[in-house]
């Protein structure tokens, strides 16, 4: 039974909710039941984490347990919380986020360590963000070098203008956005950084993805539909075009053998200066190819 209220039923406190919240969510099977219902309160009540404790004799309104209601069935179908509450973290920060846009992922935050020690070492340089989504990259990069000047790209129009949302809530100047697909339209600019987290689960690996993200997620920021391996075929193409002399190249790859399997397209088109780089847990998780 969830939550609710009426003059003849219980009144629901914080710590009420929690404690049903996390018995509830580890019933329907959830990894981190105490961390789905907290998250949910936190975006209803507006409140940090530790509130939820410190204030946990607070009753909770009529009014928020039916929205809580609403969140909770959502998440149990599961919808990504990201989704139900609006926005997620990536490096410190918040994001806009919605079913238009990929939702921003940890490991990702590897790529941004990887170009902030190159780009500080750089004078106003600039760097072309491929298939920016939320635009968690391309803004944090701005954000952390406010000195460079970011070319965000994406296929998707709707991608774009949750980027340009999140851009706006930073104020940023040194940051545009275009619409482009870059398997059949060329790029008309040159950068010191191409960066890009592309779409690598290839189509055969699709069924057997989470129901939170093959349901929810948006496929053309999932997969090429194809081996999971266009996109860096097509960067390995490019890169002479689109990236200067001296400049570098900072893409994420999957998993198991995708990391050999991309650092061989690189390697068979006559790249011979990559550079794998690990994850907190031990996993080739970036690849960077240096055009000397």
């Amino acid at each position: 039974m969830y939550p609710q209220n009426s003059k003849t039923e219980k009144i629901w406190r914080l710590i009420d909710i929690l404690n049903w919240g996390k018995k509830y969510f580890k019933e329907k099977s959830f990894d981190n039941p105490r961390i789905e219902i907290e998250s949910l309160l936190q975006h209803i009540i507006g409140c940090k984490k530790i509130d939820l404790y410190l204030q946990f004799e607070k009753t909770v309104t009529p009014e928020d347990l039916i929205i809580l209601r609403g969140l909770i069935k959502r998440r149990v179908n599961r919808e990504p919380t990201q989704y139900i509450i609006g926005s997620s973290e990536f490096y410190g920060r918040k994001f806009f986020v919605n079913q238009d846009v990929l939702i921003p992922r940890p490991e990702t935050e590897k790529l941004i360590d990887v170009s902030i020690d190159i780009l500080s070492k750089k004078e106003n340089p600039i760097i072309l963000d491929v298939g920016t989504g939320s635009g968690c990259i391309g803004i944090t990069i701005a954000l952390e070098i406010p000195f460079c000047s970011v070319i965000a790209i994406d296929i998707s129009n709707s991608a774009l203008s949750t980027a340009k949302n999140n851009a706006d809530m930073y104020g940023l100047k040194n940051i545009q956005f275009i619409n482009l697909d870059i398997l059949c339209q060329d790029i008309n600019h040159t950068a010191d950084m191409l960066i890009s987290n592309p779409p690598y689960i290839s189509q055969e690996e699709i069924p057997g993805l989470m129901s939170d993200v093959k349901d929810f997620e948006p496929m053309v920021a999932l997969t090429d539909n194809s081996d999971g391996l266009e996109f860096y075929r097509k960067f390995s193409n490019i890169i002479p075009q689109v990236v200067k002399k001296n400049g570098v190249t900072i893409l994420e790859v999957g998993r198991g053998d995708h990391p050999e399997r991309v650092k061989e397209i690189f390697s068979k088109a006559g790249y011979d200066n990559l550079e794998s780089v690990r994850d907190l847990n031990k996993d080739t998780r970036v690849l960077v190819i240096n055009n000397s």
